[in-house]
């Protein structure tokens, strides 16, 4: 036996434990309970452990230290586990946070030694990393689901502004036909009625009155054609350079006299504001449009601000509103105080004939021209509404930097511009009854007038005489349209002057919503007056 009385088989052993205690990666302890001043159980002090140990704990030179004096703010808990391993018997194994480190520990703990002397051995893994890793990946997930359920969400938004677009496109296709159409037999109507008042006069008060009823609806049907041209994006436009603050100032009369007295009109002008390129005439009726229906949201009266200002719509705002291009706009707001339209409502404000109001108060083509004008312009617009707070709808008209002035020849008032006899116009009209009414009309305006049912007709008469000062002339016609025949009668007479008549606009003198330069276009229906009016703007021209 040597000195330290181990046999030598038992001294391998040992040292063997020894280093795997020292090396290992775990720390290790062994802790004894300490029956000191605090009372029974209240306190354990460690007797021996390793350094991944003190390593792990983050606390140096730990044998002989007690856990109150190690860990004062976690002691009770770490007393009461040590407690309950020694009653019990029973190995316990948990994962705990080192308040003082923030070290996350995996820990387990159990009895040792001499039942009558017995030790807790615990054993701890250091698992930080681990739980960090864990809880950044648990954050990754989670933001990878959210960022799922956003792009399915703005998916599902792209869907229905897709569906919503071909929708309107559809219908645009269907309501423009039929104010083709429309406009065909109006052209008729309101023409007859126009001769026929000329014929009756004051002789027959009762026969004028009824034709002036008459000529009254057929306007109104007529002005419900134009409403579905704008909104099928069909209608004529002349753009012009326009200054909104101009426009909007200018309309201030027009506004308060259409609200009434019990809706305050406010105005907010931004300064420094960009021009744009569009129809003014139409943009006006779009903001009286918009005034109208916030006045009928209002019947107990409110406020009605028309606010002007620059604005940039980026990608994001784009890539979120179908058919939103990103850029520069000069935006018209008009925001009313009235009851609001819930998302349904919203989602189909713009469909033509869609309305909330009452059977003969509305003919929901309102929102829908505003929607046609602002797109066959190039802008957007967007609707923003609470239920019982009130709404706003936003245009944006694209920004231009450079325009070429328009410059209108404005009829002159008066009396009805008259023509010559000597003066010879060409009618080509492939529809009868259309084409008798422009024969009559222009007659009655004192010109000679020819007519042709077709384009070839019409070349063949072209090419038989000299003397024809106009071509007058449907667009939209079988086998050659208009603007095919105009240019092979110019080819024939270089000096002919020609005006288009349509109630169609989709066709080849008027593209991307705008008529082509030079072009000269009166649409159908039209009366007397202003066919007269402007024939003769042709005829006088230099």
């Amino acid at each position: 036996m040597n000195d330290d009385n181990r046999t030598p088989a038992e001294t391998p052993g040992r040292d063997r434990y020894r280093n795997l205690f020292e090396s290992m990666d775990e720390g290790f302890c062994i802790i004894e309970f300490f029956d000191g001043p605090h009372g029974p159980m209240s306190d354990y002090i460690h007797i021996e452990a390793n350094a991944a140990y003190e390593r792990h704990a983050g606390i140096p030179d730990v044998v002989g230290q007690k856990v109150r004096e190690m860990v004062p703010d976690e002691a009770d808990g770490w007393v009461e586990l040590y407690g309950g391993v020694l009653k019990t018997g029973n190995p316990i194994r948990f994962r705990r946070e080192l308040v003082a480190t923030g070290r996350h520990l995996e820990v387990s703990a159990f009895k040792v030694g001499d039942p009558h002397e017995p030790h807790v051995a615990v054993l701890f893994n250091d698992i930080t990393d681990r739980i960090r890793a864990e809880a950044a990946q648990r954050e990754l997930n989670e933001t990878l689901e959210r960022r799922i359920a956003d792009t399915l969400a703005e998916r599902e938004a792209v869907d229905e502004a897709l569906r919503q677009a071909q929708k309107m496109e559809a219908v645009g296709q269907l309501t423009g036909g039929i104010a083709h159409d429309f406009n065909n037999m109006l052209a008729v109507v309101i023409g007859s009625l126009d001769l026929l008042l000329r014929r009756v006069g004051e002789t027959d008060p009762r026969a004028k009155r009824y034709v002036e009823s008459a000529m009254e609806g057929a306007k109104r049907a007529a002005t419900l054609t134009q409403r579905l041209l704008a909104f099928s994006r069909q209608q004529p436009l002349r753009p012009e350079p326009i200054e909104i603050n101009r426009l909007v100032s200018g309309m201030s009369d027009l506004l308060r006299h259409s609200l009434g007295g019990h809706i305050k009109l406010e105005t907010v002008l931004s300064g420094g504001m960009w021009r744009t390129h569009a129809d003014p005439n139409q943009l006006e009726n779009v903001i009286l449009n918009l005034a109208i229906n916030a006045r009928d949201a209002m019947p107990d009266g409110g406020k009605l601000t028309i606010e002007t200002q620059n604005t940039w719509l980026d990608d994001r705002y784009a890539a979120a509103n179908l058919g939103a291009i990103s850029g520069q706009y000069v935006m018209i707001a008009v925001t009313d105080t009235g009851t609001g339209m819930p998302d349904e409502v919203v989602a189909k404000a713009f469909d033509p004939f869609f309305t909330t109001k009452e059977v003969g108060k509305g003919t929901g083509l309102g929102l829908s021209q505003v929607y046609g004008f602002v797109k066959q312009s190039g802008g957007h617009v967007k609707i923003y509404s609470e239920p019982g707070v009130g709404t706003t709808v936003k245009i944006y008209m694209p920004r231009v930097t450079t325009v070429t002035e328009d410059v209108e020849v404005a009829a002159e008032a008066g009396q009805l511009p008259m023509g010559e006899f000597q003066e010879t116009i060409l009618v080509v009209e492939d529809e009868a009854i259309v084409r008798q009414f422009s024969v009559d009309a222009l007659t009655e305006l004192g010109y000679r007038v020819l007519e042709a049912d077709s384009a070839l007709a019409a070349l063949s008469i072209i090419e038989a005489r000299s003397d024809i000062a106009l071509l007058f002339t449907d667009v939209v016609m079988p086998d050659i349209n208009g603007a095919k025949l105009a240019r092979e009668a110019k080819l024939r007479q270089p000096n002919l002057r020609v005006l288009f008549t349509t109630g169609y606009t989709r066709n080849a003198v008027v593209h991307n919503g705008t008529l082509d330069v030079g072009v000269d276009l009166i649409g159908k229906p039209f009366t007397i007056e202003e066919l007269g009016a402007k024939v003769r703007e042709i005829l006088d021209r230099a």
